[in-house]
């Protein structure tokens, strides 16, 4: 057999071309093959082979340079709760094999899971499962990875009942499918998945709401337990309100995404996941006037389409006699120097002391006691800020839009009568799934758009965004997701049919990351594996006043 080459941690050994890589990490001493792995003892869960994220029983087939992945790394954390998502789905087969599982999204620390038959889900059903999945853990089970034919492939899927997994299939039409099997279940390989169930031994499993589960994983704070339960019931209904308009569209699944657009109809869908978005701002709209507010405070994470949902509000309260007038928090920025750092000693303008937060309050307080203010206006380029030479002032009808990513955080609203404050929550919560199993990622949409965004109006390269990223999101989960319960509703700003359209600006941006650009080129060929599975759809099929025009251009509200 001939033999390559395999550079691990900076010495080189010889293996024979078509070993897995866990072969070659046990060559090396790095891993035992035949060894239960607890979670706890931080096992080796993956590897990046040249850049890219591997299972450890991908084969080798060139000289390589292989870096292990333990599970307390932010990548292996991801395949943990990957693998620990394909355990629940194979104790569910065993448990109810007359029921199909269907995952669902994220909720806080967790994911939700229902059955595809949107029937009530018991507490004793929940227990059996949960016991299922530690006798699974307990006996040590390889979880094996193969290559299967598309037509073998479809043919299991079809027999389980796995729909929009085998319409996935069809729309790719692949001659071969990799996929990871445990007896004689299989899921499709979109990420890797651990090579034994010993090591997926801390997770819980419990009943949520009438017709579903949570299944929660340890977090980054505190990699080593599971943490309190925190809930978060306006996300949920959220995700429940966008599941049932899944329902009126036809639309739940990439699959069936894919089918729309082949057979002509994605403009119609693209109009329809519109109209429903007005729908939304207009109730939204007359929630705000039926409580008599005078400031509506807009808050969400990066790239949530925070602007243009303001702006579209605000087009709204026109219409219902109000005279509204925007303020960005973005323009109360102080010079990046003035920022506090974060643990990488770099400026930490997710925080909220990276703003003018006294400024803040001031022209707050002037504005509601009917005094005019000179709005400022922050230059992020040369970090300079100026004041608008025309004042705003409140009147009877005038009503304060005021968006940023801090605009729910009580130090900015505690000195306001909450009588006249009515806080929208916006986010991308992407509700489409790849198929029945696996989720498209809500962070990974909300990515998407801000490497279009960012690229265009700031020339930005896509490994500087996604350098960037981890930093942003480590932010977000400190400064705005732990407001968003303050918020009296939520705004889902995902387009059902939005990673169509993306997939056509930032594949060719993800593709120009090079290899030399370590984490970047990782996440970037991750992210291009996904897109893999979309069908484009047409830019010009968005309407210029559409959310989704603040990252691809062409906005009705660009100036």
């Amino acid at each position: 057999m001939k033999k390559i080459k395999v550079n691990i941690d900076g010495s080189f050994l010889e293996t024979e071309k078509y070993s897995t890589i866990m072969d070659a990490l046990s060559q090396k001493g790095l891993f035992e093959k035949d060894k239960a792995y607890n979670y706890l003892e931080n096992p080796i869960v993956g590897a990046k082979v040249n850049g890219e994220t591997k299972g450890l029983r991908d084969v080798l087939t060139s000289t390589s340079t292989i870096e292990p992945i333990y599970v307390f790394e932010s990548l292996g954390r991801r395949i943990y709760r990957h693998s620990i998502c394909f355990l629940l789905s194979y104790a569910s087969t065993l448990v109810v094999p007359e029921r199909h599982l269907v995952i669902g999204h994220s909720l806080g620390d967790g994911f939700y899971f229902s059955f595809e038959d949107d029937e009530y889900v018991d507490q004793v059903t929940v227990e059996k499962i949960r016991i299922e999945m530690e006798r699974l853990v307990k006996d040590s089970l390889s979880i094996e990875y193969e290559t299967l034919s598309g037509e073998e492939a479809m043919e299991i899927l079809a027999q389980r009942g796995n729909e929009k997994t085998r319409l996935l299939l069809c729309s790719k039409n692949k001659s071969a499918v990799d996929v990871y099997r445990i007896g004689s279940y299989i899921q499709l390989s979109y990420e890797p998945i651990v090579p034994n169930t010993s090591m997926l031994s801390l997770w819980e499993l419990g009943k949520y709401g009438e017709k579903g589960m949570l299944l929660r994983y340890p977090v980054s704070q505190n990699v080593k337990e599971i943490q309190k339960f925190r809930d978060n019931p306006l996300l949920f209904k959220v995700f429940e309100e966008y599941k049932t308009w899944g329902k009126v569209l036809g639309v739940k699944s990439l699959g069936e995404m894919n089918r729309v657009t082949v057979q002509g109809a994605a403009r119609e869908y693209v109009k329809l996941c519109e109209d429903l978005h007005r729908r939304k701002i207009a109730s939204i709209a007359d929630k705000i006037k039926e409580k008599g507010a005078k400031i509506v405070f807009v808050a969400g994470p990066s790239s949530s389409g925070k602007t243009t949902f303001a702006k579209r509000l605000s087009e709204e309260l026109r219409l219902l006699g109000y005279k509204p007038f925007k303020i960005s928090l973005d323009d109360y920025y102080n010079p990046p120097s003035m920022a506090p750092l974060d643990k990488e000693g770099k400026p930490d303008l997710e925080a909220l002391e990276a703003l003018n937060v006294d400024l803040i309050d001031s022209d707050m307080e002037s504005l509601l006691e009917g005094r005019p203010v000179n709005l400022p206006q922050y230059d992020f380029n040369t970090h300079i800020t100026t004041f608008s030479p025309v004042p705003v002032q409140m009147e009877e009808k005038t009503i304060m839009v005021v968006e940023g990513i801090h605009a729910l955080n009580k130090r900015i609203t505690e000195g306001i009568d909450q009588r006249y404050i009515f806080k929208v929550y916006i986010s991308a919560l992407t509700h489409i799934n790849l198929d029945d199993s696996n989720r498209i990622s809500t962070s990974d949409n909300r990515l998407l758009r801000r490497l279009v965004r960012d690229y265009r109006t700031r020339g930005m390269s896509a490994e500087r965004t996604l350098n960037m990223w981890p930093s942003v999101t480590r932010g977000e989960s400190q400064h705005i997701y732990p407001n968003q319960n303050n918020a009296d509703v939520m705004f889902n700003s995902a387009l059902d049919y939005e990673i169509g359209v993306l997939s056509t600006y930032v594949i060719p941006l993800l593709s120009s990351v090079g290899k030399d650009e370590g984490p970047a080129y990782t996440t970037s060929r991750r992210l291009l594996s996904f897109l893999d599975n979309v069908y484009p759809i047409p830019g010009s099929f968005v309407p210029s006043d559409s959310l989704l025009r603040e990252f691809i251009g062409e906005s009705d509200y660009e100036h």
